[in-house]
């Protein structure tokens, strides 16, 4: 008898540890559950943005941004030609807007004032999410931009139109993406010399304005498109710009084997100074609003498609 009520103690005992242990396990399950969910969430918050390295140092965006406000002329043209419709831009002229090149989708964003003048009280208006400017024309705006959105800024709008383009997508999380557009780009380039044989060919860009004949050189825009496309700029020193400024007595040092002026109506040649017209009789006139601020890979497939079209008329000798 003594054995068997030992027994029913032990027994007893043990089914009052084990409840005990399921107890502990239950709220053990419990709190590794309610960390296992926290550390989801977290991961989850973490995963909704990313850092950009820029100009101003480091930003976290979200990794898909929706309202998205760009200041340069460069930063609309890549954010449409990667299916990011931004919410707000500026424009070089309020009076001419978007550049038509861009299609009707970009014509209907909002503007918010000029590149070297962004309206600060537009800008946050349209509630963005992500501002995209320049360090050289926006600095001092930089921490008003970073109080209303994440704000990248690419170093300067002089610097090599490519890497500017990788920048704005780098922002926008589609770098795989431009890196196929400016595949293309440089393939099309390839093609064209390869069909007109301009390698060996010299190209000249003039910007008539004011009293001052503008020349761009190969680091430009239009300078690069034009060497990307088979052409050589004509030797000069350049100072480490993208352009230099002749006066229109010095017309001569301008010549190519292809020279050609910028306007804002090519059809019309009394639109340009007549001392280009007398320096080159085969001057060629070009659209000012992709040749010059048409900076992108639109932008570059847009001069592209001129230079065929020239080249398709008449093959500079």
């Amino acid at each position: 008898m003594g054995v068997s009520l030992n027994c029913k103690r032990s027994r007893r005992g043990a089914s009052a540890l084990g409840l005990a242990l399921a107890a502990v396990t239950a709220l053990a399950a419990t709190a590794c559950s309610a960390g296992a969910d926290g550390d989801a969430a977290a991961n989850a918050s973490e995963k909704s943005t990313r850092v950009v390295e820029h100009a101003r140092g480091i930003s976290e965006v979200p990794l898909s941004p929706q309202r998205v406000v760009v200041l340069e002329p460069v930063h609309l043209d890549t954010s449409v030609a990667l299916g990011t419709i931004p919410v707000g831009t500026t424009v070089l002229s309020e009076a001419a807007g978007v550049p038509p090149y861009l299609g009707a989708e970009a014509a209907a964003v909002d503007t918010v004032g000029t590149v070297p003048t962004p309206n600060v009280e537009k800008i946050a208006a349209l509630r963005p999410d992500l501002i995209i400017g320049t360090e050289t024309r926006h600095s001092e705006l930089y921490e008003q931009f970073a109080a209303i959105a994440p704000t990248v800024y690419m170093a300067s709008q002089a610097d090599p139109w490519q890497d500017n383009v990788r920048l704005v997508a780098a922002a926008l999380n589609k770098a795989d993406e431009a890196d196929v557009l400016l595949d293309d780009y440089r393939e099309r380039c390839q093609e064209i010399s390869a069909e007109f044989g301009t390698k060996g060919k010299t190209a000249q860009l003039i910007r008539p304005r004011d009293d001052n004949l503008t020349l761009y050189g190969p680091t430009s825009f239009a300078g690069s498109t034009l060497e990307c496309a088979g052409f050589t700029t004509p030797p000069r020193d350049w100072e480490d710009s993208i352009s230099i400024d002749l006066s229109p007595e010095r017309v001569a040092e301008a010549r190519a084997d292809l020279v050609l002026a910028t306007t804002t109506n090519p059809s019309d040649r009394t639109t340009v100074p007549t001392v280009l017209l007398d320096a080159f009789p085969g001057l060629r006139l070009v659209d000012m609003s992709y040749w010059i601020t048409g900076v992108g890979p639109l932008g570059g497939m847009t001069v592209l498609d001129d230079i065929e079209r020239i080249l398709s008329d008449a093959p500079p000798a």
